[in-house]
């Protein structure tokens, strides 16, 4: 469990990086072709910035609201699920977070906040239904370990970058296309002819790459959470029996939203019509590859 955690760390550092070296590149060759030096990018970076400012604040309200969810539910109101996540918050040293029920009976979870003082953990009343205790157990370990490692902050910092891509992009599409002045003379010859072809297929290609780097995060944070989440209830066959069960539904969440679809432990799209590019453009890993890792664990 700790080698799992410790990869899981190391890759998600590595593709952070990644993408802020992916960014400097698109950047530098900007201000090459374009002749506007760095400010584009330090506007695009504050842009994207106030954007994932509303997120953090407001986007659990957001997701809550989009999900259906109801609550904050007390102990009197559902004892059996408050005391779950009570034991489980004494055993990791979190707060209690505010839990809510989405009436939809397919089995799924989620938990947002930006950070543990201020989180909430949302489970689909199909979920509680349909899972054993320790089943049940692992689910909640999983959300509380997204919570514990700040997942809801480090994807905050990938949408910032998504944006300062998407927008440079944009930008210098714009720029080229129709309000370009900069010429080959000036940008060198043949080396400012292939900067603007280099800047051409950056522009076309830089929103696709920054996507694919955002979902290889968000699944090597499933990773992490599985594995954190294991070593908090010391029983990974508990989960691994759940995702087993949850991937077994085959119908879609009654809201289902590409938004928030990245926050639930399972995709709340349903397992039909799975392929390789389904699993490609997925914010989640196969089901299949986290409960063969959860029992490597066992």
């Amino acid at each position: 469990m700790y080698k799992q955690i410790d990869s899981n760390k190391r890759k998600s550092i590595l593709l952070i990086f990644i993408f802020v070296i992916f960014i400097v590149l698109l950047g530098w060759i900007f201000s090459e072709v374009s002749g506007s030096g760095y400010g584009p990018l330090i506007a695009a970076a504050i842009i994207s910035l106030l954007m994932a400012l509303f997120s953090y604040y407001s986007g659990d309200k957001v997701a809550l609201f989009t999900a259906g969810a109801k609550g904050p539910i007390s102990e009197q109101e559902n004892t059996y699920v408050y005391h779950l996540v009570e034991n489980l918050c004494i055993t990791a040293g979190l707060p209690i977070p505010k839990i809510y029920l989405i009436p939809d009976p397919a089995p799924n979870a989620f938990a947002t906040g930006r950070d543990p003082a201020h989180a909430s953990i949302a489970l689909t009343t199909g979920i509680v239904e349909q899972l054993e205790n320790e089943e049940l157990e692992g689910v909640i370990a999983h959300e509380l370990s997204h919570i514990k490692n700040y997942d809801i902050r480090l994807m905050m910092v990938v949408i910032v970058l998504v944006g300062v891509v998407a927008l440079l992009s944009d930008w210098l599409l714009r720029f080229r296309f129709f309000g370009g002045k900069r010429n080959d003379r000036e940008g060198g010859g043949q080396i400012g002819l292939i900067l603007l072809l280099a800047g051409i297929v950056l522009a076309i290609l830089s929103p696709l790459i920054a996507q694919m780097i955002k979902l290889a995060v968000s699944r090597k944070r499933e990773f992490l959470a599985d594995a954190d989440g294991a070593l908090l209830t010391r029983y990974p066959e508990g989960l691994a029996k759940a995702l087993e069960k949850i991937s077994a539904y085959d119908q879609p969440m009654l809201r289902a939203n590409d938004a928030t679809a990245h926050l639930y432990i399972s995709n709340p799209f349903g397992a039909k019509n799975k392929n390789f590019f389904h699993n490609l453009f997925s914010t989640h890993p196969p089901a299949e590859e986290r409960i063969k890792i959860l029992r490597e664990m066992a």
